[in-house]
């Protein structure tokens, strides 16, 4: 469910119109609803909750948010005051997590590549685990710990060799992904690091891949980490935690239906049987992903004399990338719907490239110049993987809860935008 939904035939989310919001920030802009973000993630804690899942000390299960979906501060400052953690991959994401409120001990450190600086950063912040990808990495994360007179609390990241995800690059449970280390070292490496002083291994974890709308490879790789859990232990080794990452779908309107957290959840606690360990998730796009849109202006409508119709929008590549890399789908809704038959446009923006194409032959209401439209489901993977391409102006973003909006990224000028280079005087 998301709270995007017409006022006397106009799009609007929650209680304000999208038209107002354009009219105040200008477009593009995307538009997130305080209400989407909170249900989704309520949600997903009854349904585990529900199912008798558990997290540490016996209480609900860690929900750790994948910042990587949406970082802006506000967001993640919504899911903190709901009780939220976060899974970051990077010192900036860790700094973000704490700046919005979300206590160390409920982060996570993830992500193949760490730095010595960035680990160093995350021990002193105190963050609940990091998890290791390697075993070059274990080693360096033992090192800066004895150095700073620390044992890490680590979770070994294992890649249980499932195929998984909507597309191939978001897709990290295979053997030849660069995620996590196989099964057949992860008993190795656990127990070295069970004997290791700078090293306190709590648990392991896996994450195969996003946008995963079939329950069936989650419970293979689940079934898989359940297997080796009781392997450890049977070998005298302590396992606390398992963590099962992310990557349930959503439903990216007129498209399948995923499984429900519902499901989910009872996949999960039919898997795991009596395992008896605290449960974590890193949920993104199933919480943000519908809880957005990009909001857009169409500039004019281009018609070749062969027939082919070009809706030509102020929005572009640079601003949602996701159409571009991954093929992706987002449902595309006229703001203001005005009468007169539907047609089959191909939607693009104004950068430089063939491939800012958001959708081609793509059935839509009619369409005119000036007219807004919303792109659904952008929520996640949107704002946090815009750029200046071309030196458009970055797109700004805005939060709206009931009746009220506000700007929670500004648009910069463009001379915010050349002020941050710096030519040096031998030019």
């Amino acid at each position: 469910m998301n709270f995007f939904e017409p006022i006397d035939g106009e799009l609007a989310c929650e209680g304000v119109r999208l038209t107002e919001i354009a009219q105040a920030v200008g477009t593009p802009v995307y538009v997130y609803s305080s209400a989407t973000l909170e249900r989704h993630y309520t949600v997903l804690t009854d349904a585990l909750v529900g199912q008798g899942l558990k997290g540490r000390d016996g209480a609900a299960p860690l929900i750790a948010f994948a910042v990587k979906a949406n970082s802006n501060l506000a967001v993640l400052k919504t899911l903190a005051r709901l009780g939220a953690g976060a899974d970051t991959v990077s010192e900036g994401e860790i700094r973000r997590a704490l700046a919005a409120g979300i206590p160390a001990e409920r982060i996570v450190f993830s992500g193949v590549g760490k730095t010595a600086q960035e680990i160093e950063f995350a021990l002193k912040a105190g963050v609940s685990e990091i998890n290791v990808e390697s075993e070059p990495e274990m080693h360096l994360i033992s090192t800066i710990a004895q150095r700073l007179g620390l044992r890490a609390p680590i979770a070994l990241r294992v890649n249980p060799d499932v195929s998984a995800g909507g597309h191939a690059k978001i897709a990290t449970g295979k053997s030849d992904n660069k995620f996590g280390v196989s099964i057949s070292e992860a008993e190795r490496l656990y127990a070295q690091a069970s004997n290791n002083a700078g090293l306190n291994p709590v648990g392991v974890t896996c994450h195969i891949g996003s946008q995963i709308t079939d329950l069936a490879p989650l419970e293979a790789a689940f079934a898989k980490m359940a297997r080796l859990v009781a392997r450890l232990r049977a070998d005298g080794l302590s396992v606390e935690r398992l963590d099962l990452g992310g990557g349930l779908g959503v439903p990216y309107f007129d498209q399948p239906e995923p499984a429900t957290p519902a499901d989910y959840a009872a996949m999960i606690a039919r898997t795991l049987g009596d395992l008896d360990i605290a449960l974590s998730f890193e949920p993104g796009r199933m919480i943000a992903a519908n809880a957005g849109v990009l909001l857009a202006k169409v500039l004019h409508i281009h018609e070749r004399p062969e027939g082919r119709k070009f809706v030509v929008l102020d929005a572009a590549m640079n601003d949602l990338i996701r159409p571009a890399m991954y093929d992706a789908y987002h449902d595309l809704r006229p703001v203001r719907p005005r009468p007169g038959p539907a047609d089959t446009y191909d939607v693009v923006g104004p950068v430089c490239e063939t491939g800012d194409t958001f959708t081609r032959d793509r059935r839509l209401p009619s369409l005119e110049a000036g007219d807004l439209v919303a792109f659904m489901s952008a929520g996640a993977y949107g704002a946090v993987m815009a750029s200046e391409y071309n030196s458009r102006l970055l797109v700004p973003e805005v939060l709206v809860r009931g009746d009220q909006f506000a700007i929670v990224r500004p648009r910069p000028t463009y001379e915010d935008m050349l002020a941050r280079e710096v030519v040096p005087d031998w030019v």
